[in-house]
């Protein structure tokens, strides 16, 4: 009996020994966690908050740009990205308030905010996008060269119908219809591609060149 509660009493200054060597180790551990815990939390609602705030300001751009008032849609456009840069609303917005320029014939401004999203745009689906519009402009200001140039890259990519045929318009201003004949060709050849069929077709027999019987057909 005596050895029995010896021996309970040497475990129990075993344990506050332990607890005396580690106490701190515990309780640290304890506080991390809780910190841990508590920082996700915040680093998630800071990050929606930052999201809202973003669309916000996105609205912002889109309300002017719906009132026609280019001015502002600039300056809301300004606030956006200097606060929400590498955000996706910004260049949505770049690429919004581009068409704006363009459809007013400002094209040095809309070559500027397109160049902006293809080389700055973590969403490759936009910055290809951009990349085509940037060839519709080069092409509108006589820069057929270098829109073939830029669109080289995305011959061969998910919008590779769409720059063959960009690339075939900006050949054929040139004057150089085979090579626009080839690039329409090329597009057709694409049955899944989203493209004005008729229309490329109809650019293709401009150019002295024969729809292929699958793509007159609509089949593969």
């Amino acid at each position: 009996m005596v050895d029995e509660l010896l021996s309970d009493n040497e475990r129990e200054e075993a344990l506050r020994e332990w607890w005396r060597d580690n106490w701190a180790w515990i309780l640290g551990g304890i506080v991390l966690g809780i910190a841990l815990l508590v920082g996700w939390n915040y680093w998630g609602t800071y990050q929606v908050k930052q999201a809202e705030a973003a669309a916000h300001l996105y609205g912002d751009v889109e309300a002017a740009l719906l009132s026609g008032d280019s001015a502002k849609a600039e300056e809301a456009l300004k606030t956006l990205t200097s606060q929400f840069d590498s955000s996706p609303y910004a260049a949505q917005a770049r690429l919004a308030v581009a068409k704006l320029h363009t459809d007013a014939g400002r094209y040095t401004d809309a070559e500027a905010l397109l160049r902006q999203v293809a080389s700055g745009s973590k969403d490759k689906e936009l910055a290809d996008l951009a990349k085509l519009r940037v060839a519709r402009l080069l092409i509108q200001q006589g820069k057929h060269d270098e829109a073939v140039k830029l669109l080289e890259p995305l011959t061969a990519g998910g919008f590779g119908a769409e720059a063959r045929e960009i690339r075939g318009d900006a050949l054929f201003a040139k004057g150089d219809r085979e090579g626009a004949r080839a690039e329409y060709a090329a597009a057709l050849a694409d049955t899944d591609a989203a493209i004005d069929r008729s229309m490329v077709e109809l650019k293709l027999q401009d150019v002295g060149g024969v729809v292929p019987a699958a793509a007159a057909q609509g089949t593969p």
